[in-house]
């Protein structure tokens, strides 16, 4: 459906931020997520906005540039 789409495409966008800042799944551990969860993440699976404000944080990244466009089609029913 249009959510898991959202998830998904939010997880291309997390792991493109992480691979551009040069880290590893590995690597997010010391930011304080499980390797387990950097990889869900990056897998697509549905996050809390406190993990979205998590990760923009660890890469000083505004919530918007994150998260924009990925509602395109969204709402439509």
């Amino acid at each position: 459906d249009n959510q898991a789409k959202f998830f998904r495409q939010l997880g291309r966008r997390v792991k493109e931020l992480r691979v551009r800042h040069g880290y590893t799944q590995e690597d997010m551990i010391s930011f304080g997520f499980s390797a387990r969860h950097w990889q869900q993440i990056e897998a697509g699976r549905p996050i809390t906005m406190t993990t979205l404000l998590r990760i923009c944080r660890v890469f000083s990244t505004p919530m918007e540039r994150v998260v924009k466009g990925l509602d395109k089609g969204l709402y439509k029913k």
